[in-house]
C-alpha cells in the first residue's frame, strides 16, 4: 500500500507544491518564504518520518499570511489524500513533548471530522520571521481539509521553545495515529 499524494494549489495570491509520503524516512526540502515556518514544518518532517517536499511562493511583502494557511490547507490536501480509506489506521493519538522550559501537548483524532482546538498563547507578535498568531490558524487550516481533529496546549516561556514544542508534538501523535496496526476502519461506523 503505497501513501503518497502529489498536489498543487495556485491562487492569486500563493503558488504552492507538495508532495507527501506518510511511510517515509523524515526526509524533507521546505521553501515557503517564512524561514521560521520552513524550520517548524522541518521539525515536523523529521518528528512524524513523513517525507515532505513543500514549495511556496507568496504575498509575503504583504505578510505571511496567505502563504501559511494556504500550505496549512494544501497540507490537509494532501494527507487526506495520502491516508486514503484509513483501514487499518491506528486513527488517535497523543504526544507531550518538553522543549527547554516549554511543554506541549497534542491529541489527534483522524475521524473524518474537522475540528481544531489550540490553546498556544505565544507572548510576542513575531516568532523569528513568522506572525504568531497564524500558528493556530495553520492547525485550524490543516485540520479542516485534513478532515481531522486537533488538540493542542502549551506552556512556558520562549515562543520558539513552545512553538518547536507544539510542532513536534504534533508530529509524533501523527506519526502514531497513521500507524497501520489491523485491517479494519476503526469506527463503530464502519467508516471514516
Amino acid at each position: 500500500m503505497s501513501r503518497i499524494a502529489d498536489v498543487e494549489r495556485k491562487t492569486s495570491e500563493t503558488d504552492i507544491k507538495i508532495k507527501m509520503n506518510l511511510d517515509g524516512e523524515g526526509k524533507y526540502d521546505i521553501s515557503t518564504g517564512v524561514n521560521f515556518f520552513n524550520h517548524m514544518l522541518e521539525a515536523f518532517s523529521k518528528h512524524s518520518m513523513i517525507d515532505l517536499e513543500i514549495t511556496a511562493s507568496g504575498d509575503i511583502e504583504i505578510d505571511d499570511h496567505h502563504t501559511i494557511e494556504d500550505v496549512g490547507i494544501l497540507l490537509g490536501e494532501a494527507f487526506s489524500q495520502a491516508i486514503g480509506d484509513k483501514v487499518g489506521i491506528r486513527r488517535m493519538a497523543h504526544a507531550i513533548v518538553p522543549m527547554d522550559e516549554s511543554l506541549a501537548t497534542v491529541a489527534i483524532d483522524i475521524s473524518g471530522r474537522s475540528y481544531c482546538n489550540m490553546n498556544l498563547n505565544f507572548k510576542n507578535e513575531k516568532i523569528g520571521d513568522m506572525t504568531a498568531d497564524i500558528v493556530v490558524h495553520f492547525f485550524e487550516s490543516f485540520a479542516s481539509s485534513a478532515k481531522l481533529n486537533i488538540y493542542g496546549e502549551v506552556k512556558g516561556v520562549n515562543d520558539h521553545h513552545k512553538c518547536e514544542a507544539v510542532f513536534k508534538a504534533f508530529a509524533k501523535a501523527m506519526k502514531d495515529a497513521v500507524k497501520v496496526e489491523h485491517n479494519q476502519v476503526p469506527s463503530t461506523k464502519g467508516v471514516l
